[in-house]
């Protein structure tokens, strides 16, 4: 994970090496696979580098399809699907070693006026009255796998801080932001964005069994990934990530988050589902 803003902003400055193909470094890891956040935002970048930015970008759909490669670069092949009036769409393939390891389709959109409303923020304590890390996990915040990400967590249906709610078994709230200062750039914030939207997410759907999210009581992967954006916001301002799991079985487990600022306003959503397992015995020679 970067250690710092500065070190997240050079992450995601793609190589440009040909039209609409761009390469993405790496960033230093102790991780055996490319975070899938990682591999969502430098695509997110890829698109939004061949479009007008007269365009915002108003959502991401996206699989991933098999573990990155954290000793290789990735490259990101964009396609133009739709070069519209009012929106313009593209479709970007992440491959490392010749094959493909991620697909986004990302959808922008010239702002424009319209009917608004939005649900309403929930009620959680600010982000100094909530835990961090080394107060839950007896982990320290400024070990370097936190690395640029600042969290606390706002509770839990595994670890209480929630009310009772027999209809959502499955629910978490956090606050997280970039630790740091991000450049102005808009574009940046949504990219920083995506890549923490991938992060603590799953824990929503493993609460109801008892389990945290990092435990050997579950092997968990992402497999897809989708994202609204609403209104612009800064990523290394506080944001609450409230998450909910309606479903969990056959192996996988669905979770929807919306996202709001301090002063409540919903600014993304996202949805996600993922590969939960119990490991696997070993195997008897």
């Amino acid at each position: 994970m970067p250690r710092d803003a500065d070190e997240l902003a050079r992450l995601l400055d793609l190589e440009a090496i040909d039209t609409n193909l761009f390469r993405g470094r790496q960033a230093a890891t102790s991780l055996p696979r490319v975070f899938g956040g990682q591999a969502a935002a430098q695509a997110t970048v890829a698109a939004g580098r061949t479009v007008d930015p007269a365009y915002e970008l108003h959502s991401l759909h996206s699989y991933f399809l098999q573990p990155g490669d954290t000793s290789a670069p990735t490259i990101f092949d964009v396609e133009t699907i739709r070069e519209g009036r009012s929106f313009a769409t593209r479709r970007v393939l992440a491959r490392q070693h010749g094959r493909p390891i991620y697909a986004l389709t990302a959808d922008f959109q010239r702002p424009e006026e319209g009917w608004e409303h939005q649900q309403v923020a929930p009620s959680v304590p600010p982000p100094e009255e909530c835990l961090n890390p080394k107060e839950l996990f007896g982990q320290a915040e400024d070990d370097p796998e936190w690395g640029v990400m600042e969290l606390r967590y706002a509770g839990s249906s595994l670890d209480g801080g929630l009310e009772p709610d027999d209809v959502r078994p499955g629910r978490q709230r956090v606050w997280l932001r970039v630790r740091g200062t991000l450049p102005d750039d808009p574009f940046v914030h949504v990219a920083a964005f995506t890549y923490f939207s991938d992060m603590t997410i799953m824990g929503a759907a493993l609460a109801p069994h008892g389990v945290r999210s990092g435990s050997p009581e579950a092997m968990v992967a992402s497999l897809d990934h989708s994202i609204w954006f609403h209104r612009p916001f800064r990523a290394d301002e506080w944001w609450l990530y409230d998450q909910d799991s309606p479903f969990g079985g056959g192996g996988r487990g669905l979770v929807h988050g919306r996202v709001h600022t301090a002063d409540g306003t919903l600014v993304a959503s996202v949805s996600q589902e993922a590969l939960l397992r119990r490991p696997r015995p070993p195997r008897q020679e």
